[in-house]
């Protein structure tokens, strides 16, 4: 290709000088396209993943059970009834009062049914000091927490009559308020701080106003649109609430970093002194692709969530592959027409006092090197060999704290801690009846419930449940004759300890059930409950972990081989990749299991992790982490083939783009610290640990690892054998960036091959 033809190939290159060309067209078809997804997400509804799809083993067989049987189980509510100071015994006559005043307080609210006493229930602790009233709400049990709000208050006005007690509520529909209030507040915080942090970084960044708002109008229209979308989908794959909000946490992370990529690169052309035409077409070809290669790689990444087998993660992955699905066509079709309209009018709105420079830096051929970058660089380049060493070194320290990781469903006051009073009354609780609170749930389903084997079975199991150690009862059976059913409600030793309990559960399913009901022929008795869905959650994740990583990894190889033509390249890609997310877990159960430093985040005596995070931070950080090294190592990769040494094209590659790579870097960071704020300890985890991915990433990895690594390689940075050279070639956007200079050629004139 001659300096005087422009020609390019590529989709993003096509698809960048087809919108410049037609720019109103392109942002009418996006305007329509945003508008339609909403219109129609609106009209289908989205449907909601099912509870009895949620988890899998026995808790989903005991959920399709009852689902099958056409009962819909209530919420439970419990009132604690407790003494106050050492006095006070449940038999005391003020007491009883109380008690009997709860009672009919529920009662008449009218939104409650089976009221039981605890004197008729011996649901009184052993001490004699403590006693639950119990009921059930009326109407669906998904929806009880919407309707539990005037028997909060009935069991309140109780209290205040009776100073001398503790009376306080505590059950699944307040437990669900708690839990979705604190829930709706984090993300509303979340969601109304991120846009405006967002919007404040890109102003320093870019220090005109119109350019600091593209990339955020942009975000956030790629998820109104994916939010439509969402709805339609949805009627094929059930989504959700976490989903939803995991969307717009990656929609805005990726739909901001892609078109900062495009608009720096463009920028930066114009400033060397190209004509708006050409500096467009180079961005399209070089930043463009950059970003097909980033996003079909985050998206693949996003794609291994489907094989987890649990609808939440799928929901999750699914999610999160439309968004920045959406935020990568966005990014290289609408956003060069709206670079192509505006013109030098995107530098509208300077901000006094932000980059005085720009004018030198025009003067100097726009060539923005950052003199932090620079020096480090002067350093890592000059000691390859120590860089490697001490950085990984460092990274590997870091990540070896999750060697001893643990993992479960967090309980209400690993959740919360002490900041909700609900939290309180679920470990006074617990204390007073070991795992009453949260009981496991036996599910039995005969062909006569009424039969004499399985009434005998049913006692046997009652009995046995207790002898054997795993409840210290009482243990609870209600029939549904009806529906050959039987619910049977065993307290487990250990309460809200986790462990304990989970030793509990064990020796319910190994040893009480096939002593008991286990006998009796086509008698079905799974056991659910909070504990044993921990469990079952726990083990169906460990199950999609080998895959989930092997598809994961294997596919970003292969697209990071097709995309740079290097084995090399996409060998150094995963392992550095792997690298910055070991880090991460090693911070995550640092902090949050070890408890150092914990009290900086407001994470004390957590003590575990969520279950779902080790697997969901994997497959966002090894997506995101792509945006950088792809766009960073393209950089690298263009220097080379206008004829730079390898290192003269690293020292180029990192340095020219760290400005942008900061920039986007600091947003994640900002964003996803976010949520490291909010209450909820697993939305601070997630924080946490995403925020501590993307900083590493950022620094460490791609400003010394990253170069360190390609300067001990040298030429073998771009090594393809020869058997593979029959691949795709997908690197051919670069030959836009001709117009700038002739392309590399080896001694006997022939092109560089890189």
């Amino acid at each position: 290709m001659g300096n005087g033809d422009t020609r390019v190939r590529g989709l993003a290159a096509r698809a960048g000088g087809w919108s410049a060309r037609h720019r109103w067209a392109a942002v009418g078809i996006w305007v329509l396209f945003v508008v339609l997804a909403m219109g129609l997400g609106s009209a289908a509804g989205r449907v909601d993943v099912k509870e009895s799809d949620q988890l899998k083993g026995e808790t989903h067989t005991a959920a399709k059970i009852i689902e099958d049987a056409g009962i819909d189980e209530p919420a439970s509510e419990t009132v604690l009834i407790q003494a106050k100071g050492s006095g006070g015994k449940a038999t005391d006559a003020d007491f009883r009062a109380a008690v009997a005043a709860v009672m009919k307080a529920v009662e008449g609210t009218g939104k409650v049914t089976d009221v039981t006493s605890p004197y008729d229930t011996d649901t009184i602790s052993k001490d004699g000091r403590s006693a639950l009233v119990q009921f059930d709400m009326r109407g669906e049990a998904d929806t009880a927490g919407d309707r539990v709000e005037p028997v909060l208050k009935a069991v309140e006005g109780v209290q205040k009559e009776h100073g001398s007690l503790r009376i306080e509520e505590i059950g699944g529909a307040s437990m669900n308020k708690t839990f979705s209030d604190a829930f709706g507040d984090d993300f509303e915080k979340a969601e109304l701080s991120a846009v405006p942090v967002a919007l404040g970084i890109l102003l320093i960044a870019f220090g005109a106003l119109v350019a600091a708002l593209l990339p955020v109008l942009l975000a956030v229209s790629a998820i109104m649109a994916t939010m439509g979308l969402m709805g339609i989908v949805s009627h094929v794959m059930p989504m959700s609430d976490t989903a939803n909000s995991v969307m717009l946490l990656v929609g805005l992370a990726v739909g901001v970093d892609y078109c900062l990529f495009y608009l720096r690169r463009e920028r930066e052309e114009r400033q060397a002194g190209r004509d708006a035409q050409t500096a467009l077409r180079i961005a399209a070809a070089t930043s463009g692709r950059a970003i097909i290669v980033s996003g079909v790689t985050v998206c693949v990444a996003m794609a291994g969530m489907l094989f987890t087998g649990l609808a939440e993660f799928e929901a999750m992955g699914l999610a999160s592959l439309m968004v920045v699905a959406v935020a990568m066509v966005g990014s290289v079709t609408v956003l060069p027409a709206l670079l192509s309209l505006l013109g030098g009018r995107v530098e509208k709105g300077k901000i006094p006092f932000l980059h005085p420079e720009s004018r030198l830096r025009r003067k100097r051929g726009g060539n923005r090197e950052s003199r932090f970058w620079t020096a480090v660089l002067k350093g890592v380049l000059a000691r390859p060999v120590v860089s490697v060493v001490v950085a990984a070194g460092a990274l590997l320290a870091i990540a070896a704290p999750a060697l001893g990781m643990k993992t479960q469903n967090l309980t209400l006051d690993q959740e919360f801690g002490d900041s909700l009073p609900i939290v309180q009354t679920y470990n006074r609780v617990n204390d007073a009846f070991p795992g009453g609170s949260e009981p496991a749930e036996v599910v039995v389903k005969a062909a006569d419930i009424n039969a004499p084997e399985v009434t005998g079975a049913l006692a046997d199991f009652k009995e046995r449940a207790i002898s054997s150690g795993a409840s210290r009862g009482p243990v609870e059976i209600k029939l549904h004759d009806a529906q050959n059913l039987a619910f049977v409600y065993v307290p487990l030793v250990g309460g809200s300890d986790f462990d304990k309990a989970g030793q509990s559960l064990d020796k319910l399913r190994d040893e009480v059930r096939p002593a008991t009901l286990g006998k009796v022929d086509g008698v079905q008795a799974p056991i659910t409950g909070q504990v044993a869905g921990s469990k079952d959650f726990n083990d169906q994740l460990t199950g999609a972990v080998v895959p989930v990583f092997a598809f994961v990894v294997v596919f970003a190889f292969v697209l990071m081989l097709l995309s740079f033509r290097s084995l090399t390249v996409a060998i150094t890609s995963i392992v550095l990749n792997l690298l910055s997310v070991g880090a991460a877990y090693g911070i995550l159960v640092a902090v949050f299991q070890h408890g150092w430093g914990a009290s900086l985040v407001g994470a004390e005596g957590v003590g575990a992790i969520i279950t779902w995070l080790p697997l969901f931070l994997f497959v966002i950080l090894f997506g995101l982490s792509m945006d950088y090294h792809v766009f960073v190592v393209s950089r690298i990769r263009e220097a080379r083939l206008r004829g730079r040494t390898t290192r003269d094209a690293i020292q180029h590659g990192v340095v020219t783009t760290a400005g942008v790579v900061t920039s986007a870097a600091v947003i994640m960071v900002a964003v996803f610290a976010i949520f490291g704020t909010l209450s909820m300890q697993s939305m601070k985890q997630m924080g946490v640990g995403l925020a501590a991915a993307v900083l590493i990433d950022a620094t460490i990895i791609r400003g010394v690892l990253l170069p360190a690594v390609m300067a001990l390689l040298g030429e073998r940075n771009w090594y393809l054998p020869k058997w593979l050279n029959r691949l795709p070639d997908l690197t051919h956007d670069e030959a836009a960036d001709a117009v700038a200079a002739p392309a590399a050629r080896d001694d006997e004139g022939e092109p560089l091959r890189v």
